[in-house]
């Protein structure tokens, strides 16, 4: 049965969900906060910025005006960027409050919130009232936008601890190229997501000074290894990082160059400065605010990560990359399963 379904942000992973859906059959709004977007994507059904060289479902309305957007669906899907999650929940509250609306919460974003360090699914179960929802839910796994709209093959994990709103998302999303899973743990997928941005980062890094294979297979297993750490003090399924959300995001994050992580971290290792590469990006780097926050929670919880740490002090505090490999390199020798 067809459902209706609010997507919020029509970035590129936001517009190519949306466009999905609509493929399965459900009814689709899909919301950006900026009129000049939604005015091209309803007149020209294009998301130029985002996805170059594709039309858009004509049948998928885009809003400006949040309220109209949510109006009478029954799933509301965050796609929104990070940090600005909170801020558009809090909206998105008042308005199911006033009109008493029940709907299931959806997010799709990558990363853990500054200062508060927390994962998206409590930004948002803090801020809509649970009057107003019936289930929370998280989707991801390795699915770079660019190739989902172009229908390869992609498989990613729906994680909730309300297992029918699971199976139900299960069932909106699925298709012949498009395979989701279930999960209970949402710890698990959702501190995966976050901390590969981490090691994206820090690959892209690595292709920019010149390292080949090798380095990189050290810096995405010692990555999992430490993201496994940091999810597992939380109550995380250990098995769930050498799943969809874990390894597998990590294999497509840290070495496609459609990735803005990777390229970020290209660019630095080629010597470009922290403001340059944000600057020449134009879209959020969802690696650089997680880095932060990855490394302040692990120094509050006690948790080893020196990669993590590695890459922070290059961020931000203007550590030379060569000599912080080094460093890495020649750290006092450990087993290897701890």
């Amino acid at each position: 049965m067809s459902k209706k379904i609010a997507v919020l942000g029509a970035g590129s992973w936001g517009s190519v969900l949306a466009n999905l859906l609509d493929e399965n059959g459900s009814d689709v709004k899909l919301w950006s906060y900026n009129p000049d977007q939604v005015k091209e994507f309803n007149t020209d059904h294009t998301n130029s910025k985002y996805i170059k060289d594709f039309t858009f479902s004509d049948s998928i309305i885009s809003y400006n005006n949040l309220a109209e957007a949510i109006d009478g669906v029954d799933y509301i899907l965050f796609v929104v960027p990070t940090q600005v999650t909170r801020s558009v929940a809090k909206q998105v509250a008042k308005i199911l409050a006033d009109r008493d609306q029940y709907v299931n919460i959806i997010h799709a974003s990558k990363g853990i919130e500054e200062k508060t360090y927390l994962r998206l699914s409590q930004v948002l179960s803090q801020e809509i009232d649970p009057k107003n929802r019936k289930s929370i839910s998280v989707i991801s796994g390795p699915s770079q936008a660019e190739d989902v709209v172009r229908k390869d093959i992609t498989l990613v994990t729906v994680a909730s601890d309300n297992q029918k709103a699971a199976k139900d998302i299960q069932g909106l999303f699925m298709n012949n190229y498009f395979r989701i899973y279930t999960s209970d743990d949402v710890i698990g997928v959702e501190t995966g997501a976050a901390l590969k941005n981490i090691i994206a980062l820090g690959a892209g890094a690595l292709y920019g000074l010149g390292y080949k294979d090798n380095a990189k297979a050290a810096l995405m297993t010692r990555g999992l290894a430490e993201i496994s750490r940091l999810g597992t003090s939380f109550g995380a399924n250990p098995l769930t990082f050498i799943g969809l959300s874990g390894v597998g995001d990590i294999i497509v994050t840290a070495t496609s160059r459609n990735s803005r992580n990777w390229r970020a971290g290209n660019e630095l290792g080629q010597g470009k400065s922290l403001d340059e590469v944000v600057k020449n990006m134009g879209m959020v780097i969802e690696g650089i605010a997680t880095t932060r926050a990855a490394y302040e929670l692990s120094k509050q919880r006690g948790v080893d990560m020196p990669i993590t740490s590695a890459i922070y002090h290059v961020l931000y505090d203007g550590a030379d990359i060569k000599e912080t490999i080094n460093q890495l390199m020649t750290r006092e020798g450990r087993s290897e399963i701890e």
